[in-house]
């Protein structure tokens, strides 16, 4: 007996890129399965996955957390380890619970980016499980905390977490994994449209300061006003000047308002990266140096747009001005191709089309 395919779409929290990277794969899914169930288990706030996503069931329940931060660039190091040790405290009881979750809810896929404890519980229910995303969280807590004796059985779960999926889709700008199930993908995007006539008046300038749903301790007050400028904000405070206002305000979507600006400001993150490396946008992005993924997207980016790494205090200490001119007299690139979208795509829609056979 047929039956409309269910997807159960776990996304991990940690900022806004792991929600915002999927949605093109699964807009595509939907457009090749019309009658697509979709559950989103995350806590991401609904604002943003209504944004991002329609008609989907939401759990507002999900035991990874990715890191605990500091700032949108500074990790607590002490914190997370904590984090982790708790999470894996009992993991086996965990594990029993997410499973009964999943069996209960009888989803034909789990696609996770990238939370670990679905895949895991996934495998224990018998669902089949695919992560899909450029970070992998075994990876990164080796990274930053595998030197602790502590973290060795913790990181053996994470491992065999993601072992326990059909594939791990690693898109395009990625960090090196070290997972045993790795495909890889072209980038994933989807490019907005510029829609620049609505929202700058004639020899206006507008830019887009975006640091991608964690906060960022950036002294807004103190930034430049710049004669003939003005700046859309992506998250926090906004200051009650007349050049400033919340993204929001412009009536765009994100992406399409990342195609309509001069240039956006922001730290590295795969979603803000590639939606501007697709349309040609210029960017001016905080150096991350410790974070794994970062020399991948810088190169990735700077091959398709105009791109400029700075510090954060430059932002704010009166070199604005300067950067800005740097950075539009670099080279033009040519913009990339979000190939890893039907890639990905051709991947999950065997098992979910079998749904609509069966």
């Amino acid at each position: 007996m047929n039956h409309a395919p269910h997807l159960w779409l776990a996304l991990s929290p940690h900022g806004f890129g792991h929600a915002a990277m999927t949605a093109p794969v699964v807009a595509e899914l939907r457009r090749r399965l019309p009658g697509l169930q979709l559950t989103i288990q995350t806590t991401i706030s609904r604002p943003f996955l209504d944004s991002r996503y329609r008609d989907f069931t939401l759990v507002p329940d999900i035991a990874d957390f990715g890191f605990r931060m500091l700032s949108s660039v500074a990790i607590d190091l002490e914190s997370s380890a904590a984090g982790y040790i708790t999470l894996h405290r009992d993991f086996d009881r965990l594990m029993d619970a997410e499973a009964a979750r999943l069996a209960a809810a009888r989803p034909d896929l789990v696609l996770s980016n990238v939370a670990y404890v679905p895949l895991a519980a996934a495998g224990r229910a018998g669902i089949p499980a695919v992560a899909l995303s450029s970070l992998n969280w075994a990876d990164m807590v080796a990274h930053y905390l595998g030197d602790r004796p502590d973290m060795a059985p913790v990181l053996a779960q994470i491992r065999a977490a993601y072992g326990s999926a059909r594939a791990f889709l690693r898109c395009i700008p990625a960090q090196t994994m070290t997972l045993p199930n790795v495909i890889d993908i072209g980038p994933i995007a989807a490019p907005g449209r510029n829609r620049r006539d609505q929202i700058a008046a004639p020899g206006e300038k507008v830019g887009l300061v975006a640091f991608g749903g964690i906060d960022h301790p950036l002294a807004l007050e103190a930034w430049p006003s710049l004669p003939g400028w003005r700046w859309f904000l992506g998250g926090g405070q906004v200051p009650d000047r007349p050049d400033m206002a919340p993204w929001q305000a412009s009536g765009l979507t994100f992406s399409d308002l990342v195609a309509s600006v001069d240039v956006v400001v922001t730290k590295p993150g795969y979603g803000t990266f590639t939606e501007a490396g697709m349309v040609g946008t210029p960017v001016l992005y905080v150096a991350r140096p410790d974070w794994p993924e970062c020399p991948h997207l810088d190169n990735w980016l700077q091959a398709h747009t105009q791109a400029l790494s700075i510090s954060a205090e430059s932002l704010i200490d009166g070199s604005l001005e300067m950067l800005l001119r740097k950075l539009f007299c670099l080279p033009k690139q040519p913009v990339a191709v979000p190939t890893g979208v039907d890639q990905a795509v051709d991947f999950l829609v065997p098992t979910l089309g079998a749904c609509e056979r069966s």
